[in-house]
């Protein structure tokens, strides 16, 4: 199961929208354009923060305001439009009962360069949560992904590309669950306990 933890990426300016670049890894032209995992890895965070995130979590699990709707949406906005996605993957808080929608993928066009905006619901911000994402630019396809939003931070973000011509490929939204594991680099790690899919259509 994947591990979770928190760096610095896209940062939020002085108004509450972010601004700037997050970390990105590319590959070689070419590379077959596939659907991100239902499944997958979180950056890498400082133990300190880390040990906050998870003692805000575990604090939220007490509490009844903590309880989930069923089926929490995630919102997302380009181009004029707006769209809800149900997960493609939920838990619950302690990752004893999952179950898995790989149908519930969204689609939405957004230009090249254009601003993809994301409203989360309490079920996401108040745990720690991020985005991850894939673009294509210059005939490369890069990986990339925010920082981790610790709980109660934010119930939105906006992503940038650093390029003007980069076109979104896709885009998920990761929450994280109160259940720490061993990680070999920072010593303890979130796992996903939920997933939410965008696949941009850039016809």
């Amino acid at each position: 199961m994947p591990s979770a933890d928190g760096g610095t990426g896209i940062a939020a300016g002085p108004d509450g929208r972010d601004s700037g670049t997050s970390p990105t890894t590319r590959s070689a032209a070419g590379r077959r354009r596939t659907r991100l995992p239902v499944v997958s890895d979180a950056p890498p965070v400082n133990r300190s923060r880390l040990a906050r995130l998870a003692a805000t979590m575990l604090a939220c699990l007490t509490v009844a305001g903590c309880a989930a709707p069923a089926t929490p949406r995630v919102s997302f906005y380009a181009d004029r439009e707006t769209i809800h996605v149900e997960p493609a993957q939920l838990c619950d808080a302690q990752l004893t009962e999952c179950s898995v929608n790989e149908a519930a993928v969204g689609v939405l066009r957004v230009p090249p360069g254009a601003p993809l905006q994301i409203s989360v619901p309490h079920h996401v911000g108040d745990t720690p949560w991020q985005v991850v994402f894939r673009y294509r630019v210059d005939g490369e396809v890069v990986d990339g992904r925010s920082e981790v939003f610790a709980p109660e931070e934010r119930l939105a973000y906006t992503l940038r590309l650093p390029e003007a011509d980069a076109q979104l490929e896709a885009v998920e939204v990761q929450r994280f669950g109160a259940v720490l594991v061993e990680d070999p680099e920072t010593g303890v790690g979130f796992i996903t306990s939920g997933i939410w899919v965008l696949s941009v259509d850039d016809r």
